[in-house]
Order: structure tokens, then sequence, then C-alpha cells
């Protein structure tokens, strides 16, 4: 719906959910996620106590709407047209595809932190959590398939299998990055990852 074609109460209530999201991102940041209050995330929207509760359920509702909101953009990399014609392009678009899913998490850290944190506090996150997981390894299964009905990748081995590993593989380093723990260059890992992912799958 158009923004013009709304009516004053509809402007008020996108706003007043606009600003309870903004905050909830400040105090989920500055806080944690287990020390977060809704109180909290009230007082710093300037809203009525009542009024969080018209649109959220509680603060695990709150974060998923702030994890969706980031895991969007995540997707729109994953699921960029995927039809190469040769094994070269193939590994240049998931070398692309790589480097641009870590560098996503290097730009979201913060919010990805309290994210893990609550993925090991709240079974609402961890849910939500793994139905991400899925959607992502959904997508890999259609590329894998079509590059195997292509005749770039080996047909010989299961593409769900093949799709799930390779998901962990960038899940794995996408919460050393969000943890600040990674050891070697981003590039380094991306150029690392693909190699090894176009060398079994591809070779």
């Amino acid at each position: 719906m158009d923004k013009h074609t709304l009516s004053a109460r509809q402007r008020r209530s996108l706003e007043t959910k606009k600003k309870l999201l903004l905050a909830s991102r400040q105090v989920f940041i500055e806080q944690g996620f287990q020390k977060t209050t809704i109180s909290q995330i009230i007082k710093k929207a300037e809203t009525g106590y009542g009024t969080a509760y018209v649109y959220f359920k509680n603060k695990d509702d709150l974060l998923i709407v702030l994890m969706d909101d980031v895991m969007n953009q995540f997707y729109m990399i994953a699921e960029r047209i995927f039809q190469p014609v040769t094994k070269q392009e193939a590994q240049s678009m998931i070398q692309k595809q790589v480097h641009a899913f870590l560098q996503m998490a290097e730009t979201e850290r913060q919010l990805l932190q309290v994210v893990e944190e609550a993925i090991g506090t709240s079974t609402e996150v961890r849910n939500r959590w793994n139905a991400i997981r899925e959607r992502f390894i959904e997508r890999i299964v259609q590329d894998i398939t079509y590059s195997q009905n292509n005749g770039l990748a080996r047909k010989d081995l299961n593409c769900f299998l093949a799709a799930r590993s390779w998901f962990y593989a960038n899940e794995m380093f996408l919460w050393e990055i969000v943890r600040n723990e990674r050891e070697f260059s981003l590039e380094d890992i991306v150029h690392t990852l693909t190699e090894m992912y176009m060398g079994g799958l591809y070779s």
C-alpha cells in the first residue's frame, strides 16, 4: 500500500512500530539479548507500555523481526540467478556469493552477536534460525541440481547432502566473523572455501 493512501491512524501505527524496532535494535546491541527487557525498549522508543504489545508479543518476537530484516539482505545474495554455462563461470559466481555472504556478517556483526546469544537461550529465535538455515539450503540444492543437470557438477553426489555441507561450512565462518574470532583474511577464507567446494562437487 502506498504511504500516501494510508490513513493518519495507519501512518501513526507504522511509525510506532518503526520506533519500537529501532529502539529494540539499539537496546539489544547495548545490553545483549538476555539483559534486554521490553521495559527498556519501550522507554527508549518513548511509547506507551501497552502499545508495544499491540505489535510484538515479547522481546523474542522483536528480535526475530530484526533478524528477518538482516536475513533478507543475505537472501538477496543467496537467491541471485544461478545459471552458469561453464565451470569457470560457476566458480566466479559462487566465489562472489561467498564473499558477499561473509562480508554481510562483518557489516551486521553487532546484531548477529545478539542473534547468536538468543539462539542459545530462546526457543523461538532458535526455531526461526533453523527455518532460515533450511531456506538457504533449499536454494543451494536448486543451484547444485542446475549444475548437475547441465553437466557442470558431479551427478554421483547427493545434492541435499552437498548443499547442507556447503551451508554449514559457510555458517561456521559466519559465526567466527561475528565473534571476531577469524584468524585469516576474508579473501583467504573465501578462496579456500570456494576451491574446496569446486574441487569436490565440480571436479
